[in-house]
């Protein structure tokens, strides 16, 4: 069985927020929640493609709520 790490448990946590974001603010407050993730991690050394990945979720979900 796999066991999730603390990185993995909080990018699965802002992913799951971002995903949920129905408004602008919403949405800002999710950004707010992928720069914490990036200083906190930053420090410890992440993998560079989930700093890409929250990018891109964050990026689509806004495109999504200006429809």
């Amino acid at each position: 069985m796999l066991t999730l790490t603390a990185i993995d448990q909080s990018y699965n946590k802002v992913i799951a927020t971002i995903k949920s974001c129905k408004t602008k603010t919403q949405l800002k407050g999710a950004s707010e929640m992928v720069k914490n993730f990036k200083f906190l991690y930053r420090k410890v050394g992440y993998p560079k493609i989930l700093s890409y990945n929250l990018n891109k979720t964050l990026n689509k979900q806004y495109t999504i709520c200006q429809s």
